[in-house]
């Protein structure tokens, strides 16, 4: 027996409860409608045959409904015309696009994007153009070091480029970001420093009072830039300057140097005493050379970053490489982050993160992850996004960290003691070592304890010429084209190759091919019989030559021990 579906139909006892509550609901809306005061819209009435000027008035309304339609009217044809003109680009970039894919040109234009890159104004060819000109127009090299890491800091290349030059120019150190290093350690590197250059030790303000943040701070009175606009090291600086500006009897250029992120802008600023140049956290905010006015003597030059040379270390490139960390590849960020994490001590890192012990940097990386609520579908921890966070923490002015002097260290060899006594010539060292210790007393410092001790991984080498850097962007295009030959070569020694082989086997398989070709004809005979009637001649030839070119594939493929094995592409039917 089927089952019957369940009826539709309801007692009616049950119809008029849910009538009775469905004229119950209606009459509520009606109720609350009237509370508000929604009454349906009125008709207009339109103008009374009384009124004075009523034609007049008519008129105008009509007027201004034909306007009105006019108006959308000329709309509807701009928009037509904008849709238009869209379509019509889309249609030019789409034949393009098949163009080059038809010509193949997509080889050529991944070469010559790569050589493109470097001829913008972000780019590293750029930056070394820029900071040439910077070296050769300065009478004074300002190179800037950040505190805690001062050794890893220093290019040999533009120290050796500054104090080969000749032409009476001077190199001045300048010690910033004292104030993220212990006492004792600044003491330590002002002391190693001022051996070879004159060394200054400085605090920048890392953020500088203009217009725009007069009225923040009138609008929210809780934002406070005490600590962050303070500035200590500019009066000794600013002596320096003078003094040698007053040996040379003329107007000097000062040109400020160094990697990515020590400080060289907000420097600037703070000897300026407000913003003069652009501040940022990412690195390479500054990608052309800047003049800034200090006063009728000076005139201070900003330069882009030196460009870190790949051949470094990987600690070296994570704390120095100018490194887009939004856009850049995640294995070079991890790469830095481990390199940072090895060098540094563990129960310090611990206990800065607030973190339980960790065996490796990943498992660091996704306990930290954890902790901040980093996690990826599933519950997995985001171990790339957490990378570059910690990688943005060290290069910035979050982490406090600290790197020991070398105990015994022999110059390097550009730098002679006749060198040395050039740089130092005509500067006042003693007033100079007064003023240190005068900042250095000024300062809160953090504690030791606090702060992690780091391993310096020595001199950074650096990229100065621009010349270097054309032939490490012409290496891409000549790297496409050779490997493109190699494989167009490989092709042909491997077309050679099967030839050959083809027509060894040709030689032997001739007798078998006949056979072939007779019992093909007749199996494809018996199986398209009406055809075949027809032209019997015409389909003969055409078997025959298909069935040529099949045993010619076929002994492409086929081994020379296999000659006489069965040939299975003939039983095809």
């Amino acid at each position: 027996a089927e089952l019957r579906k369940a009826s539709k139909r309801l007692s009616c006892h049950k119809r008029y409860k849910i009538q009775k509550k469905i004229r119950e609901h209606h009459r509520k809306v009606r109720k609350e409608a009237k509370k508000r005061g929604h009454k349906k819209p009125k008709k207009d009435p339109g103008i009374p045959s009384a009124a004075p000027f009523k034609e007049e008035l008519l008129r105008e309304a009509e007027q201004r409904k034909q306007r009105l339609e006019e108006l959308k009217q000329k709309q509807k044809l701009n928009r037509q015309k904008e849709h238009e003109k869209k379509r019509k680009l889309e249609a030019k970039k789409n034949t393009a696009k098949i163009k080059e894919k038809a010509e193949g040109k997509e080889s050529s234009g991944k070469s010559k994007g790569k050589v493109n890159k470097l001829l913008n104004k972000s780019s590293k060819k750029s930056f070394c153009r820029e900071l040439q000109k910077v070296l050769e127009s300065s009478d004074v090299v300002l190179e800037v070091l950040d505190a805690r890491d001062p050794m890893g800091c220093r290019c040999p290349q533009l120290e050796q480029a500054v104090t080969c030059s000749g032409g009476n120019k001077k190199l001045l150190l300048i010690l910033n970001k004292i104030d993220l290093v212990p006492k004792d350690n600044v003491e330590k590197w002002l002391n190693h420093l001022k051996k070879e250059f004159p060394t200054v030790a400085f605090k920048s303000a890392t953020l500088m009072k203009d217009k725009t943040m007069e009225q923040v701070t009138k609008r929210r009175a809780r934002v406070d830039f005490s600590e962050t606009s303070q500035y200590f090291g500019s009066k000794c600086l600013l002596k320096l300057l003078q003094e040698h500006g007053k040996t040379q009897d003329k107007a000097i250029q000062v040109g400020v140097v160094g990697f990515p992120n020590v400080g060289k802008s907000s420097i600037i600023n703070s000897l300026k005493g407000k913003r003069a140049c652009n501040v940022g956290l990412a690195r390479g905010v500054t990608k052309s050379m800047q003049i800034v006015h200090l006063d009728k003597q000076t005139k201070i030059l900003d330069s882009p970053s030196v460009i870190a040379d790949p051949s470094n270390s990987a600690l070296a490139l994570a704390l120095r490489s100018i490194i887009d960390t939004e856009g850049s590849d995640s294995a070079g960020v991890l790469e830095g982050v481990k390199a940072i994490i090895n060098h540094c001590s563990k129960q310090q890192v611990m206990m800065h993160y607030n973190i339980p012990e960790f065996i490796d940097p990943e498992e660091f990386l996704s306990s930290l992850a954890q902790k901040r609520g980093m996690l990826k579908k599933g519950g997995v921890p985001d171990i790339e996004n957490m990378a570059k966070l910690v990688l943005c923490d060290w290069t910035g002015a979050r982490i406090k960290y600290y790197s020991q002097p070398p105990g015994f260290q022999k110059p390097p060899p550009y730098l002679t003691e006749q060198k040395i006594a050039e740089m130092q010539e005509g500067f006042n060292l003693t007033n100079l070592e007064q003023e240190n210790s005068n900042t250095v007393q000024a300062l809160k410092y953090p504690s030791p304890a606090s702060s992690i001790v780091f391993q310096s991984p020595g001199m950074t080498n650096g990229i100065i010429e621009e010349n270097k850097m054309i032939e490490e962007g012409s290496e891409w295009g000549k790297m496409e084209t050779s490997k493109e030959k190699e494989e167009e070569e490989e092709e042909e020694d491997e077309e050679e190759e099967e030839f050959s082989e083809s027509d060894d086997e040709e030689d032997d398989m001739e007798e078998d091919d006949d056979i072939e070709e007779e019992s093909q004809v007749q199996v494809t005979t018996k199986a398209r019989p009406g055809k075949q009637q027809r032209n019997p001649t015409n389909s003969k030839e055409q078997m025959a030559g298909n069935e040529r070119s099949r045993s010619l594939s076929f002994s492409l493929d086929k081994p020379a021990d296999e000659d006489d094995a069965y040939d299975f592409n003939t039983d095809y039917v």
